[in-house]
């Protein structure tokens, strides 16, 4: 470890990288913290603590939203644009055209992904500026001052996502990934005081047994996200003149976790909808709207089991949905068949194509459960523990243990780039 970091400090361009994108991420916890006028933010404060699901939103902002602050939105606009045109890509096939293009077709598609975030930044701000107004948490704007909130609450939407973009260029790591990652880490603090704050014997049990959980949680997350199947392929030996091409004995990848988070932040913004509207209606005009609004809102925001189960049904069907989307044993079966190589023991085309299709159900099916549990793992924490200020759950968790293996595996990439002489 100490000789890693020797390592880095010797390099100055990768000690530059790594300073800014540390300065960066700076820049965001800053911004975190500049409030937006007219709201009421100790009303706020008390709001987030009563909702659990938004209370687990405003910890993946880092506090942001409890601050009603100008990136209150955080990436999440960005990250449902990535997520909506990479189906997209799987369904739309001039854009499945598109994406084969090389690094021409990938930046059309991001170039398309950053425009189609505006939209979405000032649909998602709305909503939550008129969830608050219903609230009585925002007082009542004018005109002229929803419009410049809607335009600040974008603004540091695209200004996020633009900072993301820099550390991925620039700096070091995926961007995104880090902010939203800094945003979860952030959040940890004043959970912790909270949480001490109202810590008294009764509890202290159940702290320890939050604490050896999480360690727990973070061991299995690890396994889970770096396990894989590894199919063996055979690549048939061909002679062209005097040289011989293949012959060649390698693998073939899946993943247990292929979704990684993707599969969970659908199913969350299924489960955030329903709620979000009933805070519409709850104020209508009709009295049978209002009952079924109120309904609505208590099923989806007070009852933690009916809200688990179908959290948990919801997630393990986006899994299986995700991993249709972006694995096709049809296609992969096709390639391997082109490029001359087979699974030993199987025909190449259709039964190579069903056996990759029966491993992958299979290997979904443990990573859809994994993402099951470690979905409604708070649910399941808070009432062994009795804690309910602690709201960082397995979803957390997988974000940072993924983004930090990731980051970590691209400053070693970079060291061994710099001393392959050493090598």
């Amino acid at each position: 470890m100490w000789e890693s970091l020797k390592n880095i400090y010797t390099h100055k361009d990768l000690r530059n990288k790594i300073l800014y994108a540390l300065g960066l991420l700076l820049i965001f916890r800053i911004l975190s913290h500049i409030p937006v006028p007219a709201v009421d933010l100790t009303e706020l404060k008390s709001f987030f603590e009563r909702n659990q699901l938004f209370g687990l939103l405003n910890l993946f902002s880092g506090g942001a939203m409890e601050n009603f602050s100008i990136v209150m939105m955080g990436v999440g606009p960005y990250i449902t644009s990535s997520i909506i045109f990479q189906l997209l890509v799987m369904i739309v096939p001039s854009l499945e055209a598109l994406q084969k293009e090389g690094e021409y077709g990938r930046q059309k598609i991001n170039q398309y992904t950053r425009i189609a975030t505006v939209p979405l930044a000032i649909m998602q701000s709305y909503a939550m500026i008129i969830l608050l107004k219903n609230q009585g948490i925002a007082t009542s704007w004018n005109t002229f001052e929803l419009i410049s909130t809607l335009i600040t609450m974008s603004a540091g939407t695209i200004l996020l996502m633009w900072l993301g973009e820099l550390i991925s260029e620039k700096g070091i790591g995926n961007g995104i990934s880090l902010i939203i990652c800094l945003g979860i880490i952030g959040g940890i603090p004043t959970a912790l005081q909270q949480t001490f704050s109202i810590l008294d014997s009764s509890k202290i049990i159940g702290l320890i047994v939050f604490t050896v959980l999480a360690l727990l949680v973070t061991a299995v997350i690890i396994i889970i996200n770096e396990g894989e199947r590894q199919i063996p392929v055979t690549y048939a030996r061909r002679i062209r003149g005097n040289k011989t091409y293949g012959g060649v004995n390698t693998h073939l990848p899946l993943k247990v976790n292929i979704g990684g988070v993707i599969p969970i932040i659908f199913a969350l913004s299924m489960m955030i909808f329903p709620g979000v509207i009933a805070k519409f209606f709850q104020n209508a005009r009709s009295e049978t709207l209002v009952q079924i609004a109120n309904f609505v809102s208590k099923l989806f925001e007070q009852n933690n089991s009916f809200y688990s189960i179908f959290y948990f049904i919801m997630v393990i069907l986006f899994t299986f949905f995700y991993a249709s989307v972006v694995f096709k044993p049809e296609q992969v079966a096709e390639n391997l068949q082109k490029q001359g190589g087979f699974v030993p023991g199987l025909r190449p085309g259709g039964e190579t194509a069903s056996y990759l299709q029966s491993v992958l159900m299979k290997i979904t099916f443990i990573g859809a459960m994994f993402l099951g549990i470690i979905a409604v793992l708070p649910y399941i924490v808070q009432s062994v523990t009795n804690i309910n200020s602690l709201v960082l759950g397995g979803t957390g968790i997988l974000i940072v243990v993924s983004v930090v293996l990731e980051t970590v595996r691209q400053i070693r990439a970079q060291l061994v780039m710099r001393t392959y002489d050493q090598y």
